[in-house]
């Protein structure tokens, strides 16, 4: 008898290896995966114009990445005593535009290295809703905390959303590695804030929109984690206390359920042994100079040293 109505990820034939370079792009469940990534030392790359949430916005951070192209002072606009560019997230927002359009291009240059070594993309979409900056008639990825009347809310039209996908994929497939696999999910987080029947027509809009877009393409994927969320672990236990976000259970289930079917078998013995090397290091002592624990140091030195062998890129630096 079962009591659970389980959603699987189907296994690739393109599996993820310890060399491989993940690019993560989108809302928060892109940058849950790039920890899950980094923590086992796989190289990853997550969200270099901060956190983004509609296709559109998604597009446009690629397309600026893959013409490497240099943010200047006219491109932000002055709001809340700080300067702020409506295509990023308020992460880069600063009081002194130097330092915004540094930290803007600087993110910009590294993503753009980084996809070009890229084998797999993972894109994470959360709403199909767009804010329009009404004094420069510009979409806005991010409102910045500016008052509502500057801005006019819509939803993306199918047609906006399908062309931005189709941009996107076509982008990836030129800058990054030959054969780069593209993930598409949907993000689990419901947007309460828009009303939950809204929520739900934004994210079916979202979820129809991929399958079209995907559906000849056997270097594009759609992961369900949505549906795993939504349907297999439908109880408010595995979400955080404002009961929209997953927990960290969750969130673990859904990357275990990932591995089991993008992950190679080198790359899951690699992660699990760094895994358990980083709660080594995170243990405390009182006692630093204490043998013992100057031994247990020495000894997880060894292991990471055996796990630097394996790769060429620097690992627990």
């Amino acid at each position: 008898m079962k009591f659970r109505t389980e959603v699987d990820i189907h296994e690739s034939e393109n599996k993820i290896g310890i060399e491989d370079c993940i690019f993560s792009i989108g809302s928060c469940f892109a940058t849950e995966m790039h920890d899950q990534f980094s923590q086992g030392q796989i190289q990853s790359f997550n969200n270099p114009f901060g956190t983004l949430f509609n296709p559109y916005s998604v597009y446009r951070a690629i397309q600026q990445v893959y013409d490497a192209r240099e943010y200047q002072e006219q491109d932000l606009i002055l709001a809340n005593d700080s300067y702020i560019s409506l295509d990023h997230h308020s992460s880069f927002d600063s009081r002194y535009a130097h330092k915004a359009l540094t930290k803007i291009n600087e993110n910009i240059e590294a993503a753009n290295q980084f996809l070009q070594n890229t084998s797999f993309v993972l894109i994470t979409l959360g709403t199909s809703y767009i804010y329009e900056f009404l004094p420069k008639q510009q979409l806005a990825a991010n409102c910045h905390k500016i008052p509502q009347k500057f801005f006019k809310k819509r939803f993306l039209s199918h047609q906006e959303i399908t062309e931005s996908l189709r941009r996107s994929i076509t982008i990836l497939r030129d800058i990054c590695k030959e054969n780069v696999q593209i993930l598409f999910t949907v993000s689990p987080v419901r947007h309460t804030k828009d009303g939950m029947v809204e929520n739900m027509l934004s994210k079916s809009k979202l979820i129809t929109a991929i399958h079209e877009v995907i559906a000849a393409s056997s270097d594009c994927q759609y992961l369900p984690v949505y549906e795993i969320l939504m349907d297999d672990l439908r109880d408010y236990r595995f979400y955080k206390d404002d009961m929209i976000h997953p927990s960290s259970q969750a969130v673990q289930y859904i990357w275990e359920k990932f591995g089991n079917a993008y992950l190679a078998d080198a790359a899951k013995v690699f992660i699990n042994e760094n895994n358990k090397i980083t709660a080594a290091l995170n243990h405390k002592t009182a006692d630093e100079k204490n043998p013992k624990y100057q031994e247990f140091r020495d000894k997880l030195n060894e292991r990471i040293l055996e796990q630097q062998k394996k790769v060429k890129h620097k690992i627990f630096s």
